[in-house]
């Protein structure tokens, strides 16, 4: 396994954009990334009660099986606590997104972070779906705007990308996250997004990341508050020539190897860029 530059577009077939579309009052604060095919989808979601419209959009979503094409993240507005009208948003994000790329909405993933409590700006969101569609690119200065694009307190964005060969063919695994304060065991706070090109079922990926999240994002306290928002979300598009990954299959050692590794380096820097941190324990 290598690490390599592209972080969550390094493999095959996912492109991004991002703008800043006045949500927060500078910076990057939209991105859309999209897979070139249907790409299944796992996911991890925040254990509290109270659970933000876009958490609720994409574990309909997971708990479906469904293919999906695109993510769409907005910074700076969390869409927590905004009822029936929080719920329309979500669905209106989709449906903006799905219309761009010529999708369904229901291929569409959306998360949102930032402030709790406070209606989307939904025109200013509307004109940077149109913007983000429109600037879709596989770049790895593509990648970097997408990870910084979905950061609210976090002093440094936060990607990483492996590679590693089966059979002589390559598999990739890229990634990003945001998260700096209320993270507490059980994610709280954190989005994280994982790419793969690797063949996979999504009832596998869905159990390896159940695994997975345990010893990585769930080990993280920073500041004892939990968030209405969490997210890790995985989309494997399977265009790698590689032999599929399933159980005992000649691919599975070195993919659970490199998935496990690209969420805990993840999960390290959150904690190192925690709000307040002075020290970085690792058990």
């Amino acid at each position: 396994m290598n690490r390599i530059d592209g972080g969550v577009l390094a493999p095959n077939g996912f492109r991004a954009g991002s703008v800043a579309a006045g949500i927060k009052k500078k910076k990057l604060d939209m991105t859309v990334m999209t897979s070139d095919v249907p790409a299944v989808v796992a996911g991890a979601f925040t254990t509290n009660v109270v659970k933000a419209a876009p958490v609720v959009w994409d574990q309909h979503i997971v708990a479906g099986n469904h293919a999906v094409r695109a993510v769409v993240v907005n910074s700076g507005n969390a869409n927590a606590c905004t009822g029936a009208q929080g719920d329309r948003d979500v669905q209106k994000m989709a449906q903006l997104v799905a219309e761009g790329l010529a999708v369904e909405a229901r291929e569409v993933l959306v998360c949102s972070t930032g402030v709790i409590g406070v209606p989307l700006p939904m025109e200013k969101v509307a004109s940077g779906i149109a913007e983000c569609v429109a600037a879709l690119d596989d770049s790895i200065g593509a990648a970097k705007d997408s990870a910084a694009a979905i950061c609210t307190t976090d002093t440094f964005s936060k990607e990483i990308a492996v590679e590693f060969e089966v059979d002589g063919k390559a598999i990739r695994i890229g990634g990003m996250a945001k998260g700096s304060g209320m993270i507490h065991p059980n994610m709280a706070t954190m989005l994280s997004f994982i790419t793969t090109d690797a063949q996979v079922e999504a009832s596998y990926l869905q159990n390896l990341l159940g695994s997975t999240v345990i010893d990585s994002y769930n080990m993280i306290s920073v500041d004892g508050d939990t968030s209405t928002n969490d997210t890790v979300l995985v989309l494997a598009n399977g265009t790698s020539a590689a032999p599929a990954v399933a159980p005992g299959s000649v691919s599975e050692e070195q993919f659970i190897e490199a998935f496990k590794f690209v969420h805990t380096e993840l999960a390290k820097l959150i904690v190192l860029d925690g709000e307040g941190a002075g020290k970085f324990i690792e058990v």
